[in-house]
């Protein structure tokens, strides 16, 4: 493990023991939260997780048994639902591992499409690295379950079983018929034998298939390569993802807590903005009394998103609200100062009148504050809408899984190789949908 992802994996687990929850929330992601401790768990003990998937009857648990040297007893599976998983060590040392474990999983045909790609998001979550086992060419239940896994930036790698039923002289070109199929930047597939057989002609004529030596050489030069030079950056790479997804899901379910929240706090300070607008019959003040009821508002929002305001920031804020706002702005401060000079001349008219001049200045000052209302609901929007952004940016004290995950791409030649084979997932949320 290099210094820079030695530091990440530090980084990351102050993180973790930093987190802290509601009893809402520890029971939300309780199940994310155990997840994330074994793979940190495998992570301190170089204990990396390999997923052997396919569809049912491509030999995955003869893949198994013949990587691992022993019979394996195989999967449970009735409906798509693992009953009892089987997992064993791969015997070969790797070094910079202790232990690579392999994983035998359900056959994904034997489910539909949404239960399929639940399973295959399932296993995308307990592995490190997916064996995709096929048995010919790529079929649309095998591209399906592949573009889940790469969808969660899971690193996965093709092997065509059974290459001894095809002629020799046709694998070559269904190998490249698979690698044509595949998504992008993956490689082509590594054709073995897990349990291949021979048909024997017995001496009383009668033809009997034996079964042979496995040739899986091709897979465990491939595999061994590949853990040597990326084994701990793949454990680093499933940790990070699997934190960062809880980070996101944690805070998606504040923010959108704290939607509710910030609603409730934009009524208040526009009713009390309006009331004060309606009541008072000075401009100036009027004025004054605005500014000072929003600038409140931006301070109570940035309590409530847990984002100190000061310095650069606030600066950054004003540029912002001011920019966006000028246009409207300088409409609606024409219109207030239109509307309390009409105020004032009426009020100052009413001795003259006999009073009848005060009837028009209700609906006059009702105008203003609804002008007040708007204005004060605009700021508030406009100011939770850049703070849900600046979390976004990662305005943090400390780094989180994601940026950890950003630095670790700018820093690590290795991380970045692996990154542009295999795509980052898309999972954040879309911030308009948090805003009040």
């Amino acid at each position: 493990m290099s210094a820079t992802e030695t530091r990440c994996r530090d980084l990351l687990r102050g993180w973790r023991e930093r987190l802290e929850f509601n009893q809402r929330e520890q029971g939300l992601l309780a199940g994310g939260l155990q997840l994330l401790d074994r793979q940190l768990d495998r992570l301190e003990r170089s204990k990396l997780r390999i997923s052997v998937f396919g569809r049912v009857g491509v030999g995955k648990s003869s893949l198994v048994n013949a990587l691992v040297g022993r019979e394996l007893m195989a999967t449970d599976v009735a409906h798509g639902c693992t009953r009892q998983q089987q997992a064993a060590a791969w015997p070969r040392p790797v070094p910079g591992l202790r232990t690579v474990e392999l994983v035998d999983t359900p056959g994904i045909d034997e489910v539909d499409g949404p239960a399929r790609a639940r399973l295959a998001a399932r296993v995308a979550l307990h592995a490190d690295l997916v064996l995709l086992v096929l048995d010919g060419d790529i079929t649309q239940v095998e591209l399906e379950a592949l573009d889940t896994l790469q969808t969660m930036g899971k690193p996965v790698l093709t092997v065509l079983n059974r290459s001894d039923c095809w002629p020799a002289d046709q694998l070559p070109d269904l190998l490249r018929s698979i690698h044509n199929r595949l998504p992008a930047g993956l490689q082509a597939p590594l054709a073995v034998s897990a349990a291949p057989r021979k048909a024997v002609q017995l001496s009383d004529g009668r033809i009997r298939s034996r079964e042979q030596p496995a040739d899986v050489k091709a897979l465990e030069i491939g595999l061994t390569r590949l853990l040597e030079q990326h084994g701990q950056s793949l454990l680093l790479l499933n940790s990070l993802r699997q934190a960062t997804r809880i980070q996101q899901q944690l805070e998606t379910g504040r923010l959108q807590r704290r939607r509710k929240e910030a609603q409730g706090l934009i009524g208040r300070y526009a009713a009390l903005k309006a009331t004060g607008v309606a009541a008072n019959p000075l401009l100036l003040l009027d004025l004054a009394g605005g500014f000072a009821c929003d600038a409140a508002l931006v301070r109570q929002l940035c309590s409530l998103y847990g984002l100190p305001l000061g310095g650069p920031a606030a600066r950054k804020l004003i540029r912002q609200l001011s920019g966006q706002n000028a246009l409207l702005g300088g409409a609606q401060l024409g219109l207030q100062v239109a509307l309390g000079s009409l105020r004032q001349l009426l009020l100052l008219a009413a001795p003259f009148t006999a009073g009848l001049t005060l009837a028009p200045a209700a609906p006059v000052a009702l105008a203003q504050a609804a002008l007040a209302v708007h204005t004060t609901r605009r700021t508030g929007r406009m100011t939770a809408r850049w703070l849900l952004e600046e979390r976004g940016r990662g305005r943090r004290l400390q780094p989180g899984p994601a940026t950890l995950m950003r630095r670790l791409a700018q820093t690590d030649h290795g991380i970045v190789l692996l990154m542009q084979e295999w795509p980052q997932p898309q999972t954040r949320q879309p911030l308009p949908s948090l805003l009040p």
